[in-house]
């Protein structure tokens, strides 16, 4: 996985894009590592270094061996709610402090803990794989012994991959930047010291390759530059962490709210003995008497809540593909108010169709582009006795030029003006080899680096002029007629995102079947964006008018550009140009300096529309989102802009990255105020840290949840730093699918993941959490009735396996089952997205609704508990019997009343744990009188308690609904 490998300098150089993210080193000056310096490397010779660097190995696990478990344990026990079961377990090694058997309070702490790690295991696991196949990929690398085959893991800065074998032979070297984050430079040279004289060139980003770099045809010769955590991939991401909800902090919060309940609890209890006797011993035992209130059965309920979140995911077959990879965080998806979303393979296909070449006196579109045909055609078929290209080239020399010819000046521009290398494939009949030498039309590929370019030559090839070759130095065309025409490509200027252009100088020489003839004429062609280009062409009346009219057709607008040099013009230039290249400091401004010498009174050809289409149903899901109350950002001067902005309302928000660099620096709180206030933002030509920093402003200046949306590796750093990151398996590869929280195939899945399962889940935790909260306060409060009753008694009420089994085997399963429940169907869900909206607000678990549910416990668990007192009958096992036996029912019938949707295992858990509390009164004679129960005054004592703690709340919840009904229940009556 080499980042960049410099190769000897070249003309034409391919490119691509980095399929797999590293893991964890955020900047190279972190954890007291060394600054990066510049390198000589030596090629083939690897021993030869003057520093050492690292491995090239992929990590992304949070953990190695010996740090998971002290890892595990750290991050549950930095946590309020584990700490103090921690604590609350270890108290009872301290006789006095003693209140039951160990194990009724090791035995669930240890239980919850095995989940937590066996599901951290599992996670890791999966990641170690997944890393452990990208370090183990395969690639040639050439030794003194010839060619071996090397893993990915074992590649060294110095290594010779896939070279030709002279290459050992040159004593050579590269001499390198030192490693940094910007990935669209690169400034280096190359020396040979064994020639006579000693060569020196200049090396820039174009003579790189990317990890994973696909090539089109030829042989490439490159060293290794960096490795592991110097990769500029590596240094753009950020470090893979365990992200913690939200809805996990809330709930913490409520523990603490609860502990300072059990303090307030266990100090009225030892004020009322009048802090008789070693009251502080007191004090510490009926703070285990009533640990209670905080339920240690929340956090395993929640986990494993989690758990079914994601396998209910996994497995809606709506949204086939999709993989949960981070099980920690579905009820993010619930709660999502900004979308941040990459455009390109995420909302678009990365299928680019060319669809408008407009010619300023002219357009033509998709249902005239047999006319385009017939104009290409009528020049290369003139009946004549001089060649028909070369009297192609004649009409386009005259004054006044015809439309045909316009026309072919137009399509020749653009199946030059390009990166796109044609590849021969052998396809069963015709041999590769066979193939290229008589340009098979069946077996030819295109490969570029961007799809615009394919589309753009697929375009020539259907209107009659065909690329059928591409070397170093020339770039071949096919004529309708079947003639090739020859171009010796001079010089090349890439495609960047700071120029916004490209150019290729080539020179003319027709090459027929039976006749070679040159006519030596060199011209510059460039394209780029109509921003740029505005400035360079001649001066005309209709650029800006028809750009914008493209534009808002959603088109992707080229303007294409020419200019005829002379042999002084070009060798003046080339003499200037190699200069600049050569130079060490300021290289970059000098060479655009001189480029742009050439970009003056450029001859405006035509533009060019070609439309990246839409993937499925991405309109109607981005405004299922607006509906839900979720604001989308799609990835003057800028303070001016800011201010006339100001002033407008209800408007989306567009800004480049250049102008997004200078808010961001000089106008922080000014641009997140109006972004904050815009329905939608588009960001254009972000880098990837900028990305990361924009989401992370909006989590500081808002306190909101963020989702972010890509499927490039230059999306990775904003999906990590995102509350909730979702990566989609597109074109570029899996990175920012492996880096993401969520996966999923196509956007339009993204709907459903954040209406529906987003929904279920965040309503479904937090009833399952006030109910785990409801369960332990009614016991709890239960407890401090007994206890007044008793003089303040520190006695427990229900020892031993009562005490288990209430919040276990006997309730365990029923209050679970809440995670099956949901209030509306998913297809209700879909269509009125605004039941989203209701979420934001975070209502299903607020201060409001936990204060309603502690009223609830504790109006029941002082019913139950005075009417045990009030009904038994002479022994003290009568009470437990009442009071237990009744707690129990009640528990089971408050479940009953809560959920809304039954589910076939909803009722299998109701008569599940019913059972399990009768068949086990066998087994508990020590804790309940079981001739007792078997009474009829047991019954209706028990019938009693359990209908006066549960039906008033009933009627309640009827007259609620009734006369104040929420807001999906008027989508589902």
């Amino acid at each position: 996985m080499t980042d960049n490998i410099p190769l000897q300098p070249v003309r034409q150089k391919k490119r691509m894009d980095s399929k797999h993210r590293g893991g964890c080193c955020e900047c190279l000056r972190c954890c007291g590592r060394r600054d990066p310096r510049p390198r000589t490397v030596w090629l083939g010779h690897p021993e030869k270094r003057d520093q050492r660097y690292p491995r090239n190995v992929i990590n992304n696990q949070k953990y190695n061996f010996f740090t998971f478990l002290p890892g595990v344990l750290f991050n549950q026990f930095k946590y309020f709610f584990n700490l103090y079961f921690l604590l609350l377990a270890c108290s009872q090694f301290v006789v006095e402090m003693r209140l039951g058997a160990l194990y009724t309070y090791w035995v669930p702490l240890g239980f919850v803990l095995a989940v937590t790690v066996i599901r951290e295991a599992a996670e890791e696991i999966r990641c170690y794989m997944r890393d452990k196949e990208v370090n183990s990929q395969i690639y040639s690398k050439l030794t003194a012994r010839g060619t071996v085959k090397v893993k990915s893991s074992n590649i060294q800065v110095g290594d010779l991959i896939i070279v030709e074998k002279d290459l050992l032979q040159i004593r050579s070297y590269v001499y390198a930047e030192e490693p940094n984050i910007d990935i669209h430079n690169f400034v280096g040279t190359f020396t040979r010291e064994d020639s006579d004289p000693p060569v020196n060139e200049s090396l820039s980003i174009e003579n790189t390759l990317w990890a994973s770099t696909v090539i089109a045809s030829g042989t490439v010769v490159g060293v290794v530059l960096y490795t592991g955590r110097e990769l500029r991939s590596v240094m753009n991401t950020s470090n893979p962490r365990s992200k913690i909800g939200l809805f996990d902090l809330e709930v913490n919060c409520l523990t603490k709210i609860l502990f300072g309940a059990l303090v307030v609890v266990s100090l009225v209890m030892v004020a009322l003995q009048h802090f008789a006797g070693r009251w502080y011993l007191q004090i510490i035992r009926f703070l285990l008497l009533f640990s209670n209130i905080i339920p240690i059965s929340l956090r395993v309920n929640l986990d494993m809540g989690k758990i079914v979140y994601s396998w209910v995911i996994r497995r809606d077959s709506k949204i086939p593909g999709t993989v949960v990879r981070s099980s920690t965080i579905p009820e993010q998806l619930g709660r999502i108010s900004y979308l941040l979303t990459d455009k390109t393979g995420t909302l678009t296909q990365n299928e680019m169709v060319f669809k408008r070449l407009h010619l300023g006196t002219v357009a033509y579109g998709l249902d005239s582009m047999d006319e385009v045909q017939s104009h290409i055609f009528s020049i290369y078929t003139q009946q004549s006795q001089d060649p028909p290209a070369v009297k192609g080239l004649t009409l386009a020399t005259k004054v006044r030029k015809t439309m045909s010819s316009r026309v072919h000046e137009a399509v020749k521009a653009i199946a030059l003006c390009h990166n796109v290398t044609p590849v021969y494939e052998s396809n069963g009949v015709t041999d590769q080899a066979e193939a290229e030498r008589h340009y098979e039309d069946s077996c030819r590929v295109y490969q570029a680096s961007s799809p615009d370019e394919v589309a753009l030559v697929q375009w020539t090839e259907s209107v009659g002029l065909t690329l059928v070759g591409r070397d170093q130095s020339s770039v071949q065309l096919r004529t309708p007629g079947g003639h090739i025409l020859n171009f010796t490509i001079l010089q090349i200027f890439p495609f960047t995102y700071e120029s916004k252009r490209m150019g290729i100088i080539v020179r003319v020489s027709m090459k027929f079947i039976f006749k070679d003839e040159s006519t030596g004429e060199i011209t510059f062609y460039m394209k780029g964006a109509d921003v740029v280009m505005a400035g360079i062409v001649q001066y005309n009346d209709w650029l800006e008018e028809e750009c914008g009219n493209m534009a808002r057709e959603g088109l992707r607008v080229l303007v294409v550009a020419k200019k005829s040099l002379t042999e002084e013009q070009y060798h003046d230039f080339e003499a200037r140009y190699i200069q600049a290249k050569l130079s060490v400091h300021d290289r970059s401004l000098k060479v655009a300096t001189v480029i742009e010498s050439l970009e003056m009174e450029m001859e405006l050809l035509c533009l060019t529309g070609v439309e990246d289409q839409l993937q499925a149903d991405v309109r109607p899901t981005l405004e299922t989102l607006r509906n839900a109350g979720i604001k989308v950002t799609n990835r003057g001067e800028a303070h001016l802009e800011l201010n006339a902005f100001r002033r407008k309302h209800d408007c989306a928000l567009v800004i480049s990255g250049d102008s997004l660099e200078v808010c961001l620096k000089y106008y922080e709180y000014e641009f997140m105020e109006l972004a904050c206030q815009c329905p939608a933002v588009v960001c254009c030509r972000c880098a990837p840290t900028q990305k990361a920093q924009i989401v992370r402003l909006l989590q500081e200046r808002t306190g909101k949840l963020t989702c972010a949306v890509g499927d490039g590796g230059n999306d990775v750093s904003m999906i990590q730093e995102a509350d909730c990151g979702v990566g989609v398996e597109g074109k570029e590869g899996k990175q920012a699918s492996l880096a993401a929280d969520f996966s999923i195939t196509q956007f339009k899945h993204l709907g459903r993941l954040l209406m529906v399962h987003g929904r279920n889940s965040y309503k479904r935790s937090a009833a399952l959490s006030q109910f785990v909260i409801h369960r332990s306060l009614c016991i709890s409060t239960m407890q401090a009735v007994f206890s007044s009753v008793f003089y303040f008694a520190s006695v427990p009420l229900y020892q031993g396996f009562l005490i288990i089994g209430y919040s276990t085997i006997y309730t365990m399963f029923p209050v679970f089952s809440l995670v099956l429940d949901k209030d509306v169907k998913s297809e209700v869900a879909m269509l009125y997205p605004e039941l989203y909206k209701d979420l934001l607000k975070g209502r299903p678990l607020s201060y409001k609704t936990f204060l309603i549910w502690v009223l609830i416990s504790i109006y029941q668990g002082s019913i139950i508990m005075y009417g045990a007192l009030l009904l038994f009958e002479s022994e003290f096992v009568h009470i437990v019997a009442i009071s237990f036996t009744s707690l129990i029912l009640t528990e089971l019938l408050m479940v009953a009343l809560t959920i809304q949707t039954w589910h076939w295992l909803m009722i299998v858990a109701e008569l599940l744990s019913l059972s399990c509390y009768i068949a086990s009164l066998v087994f508990l004679h020590e804790f309940i009188d079981v001739y007792f129960i078997a009474t009829l005054s047991f019954l209706w004592k028990v019938t009693v308690i359990t209908l006066v703690s549960c039906l008033p709340l009933y009627v309640l919840k009827y007259l609620r609904r009734r006369f104040s009904p929420p807001s999906y229940s008027k989508l589902t009556s």
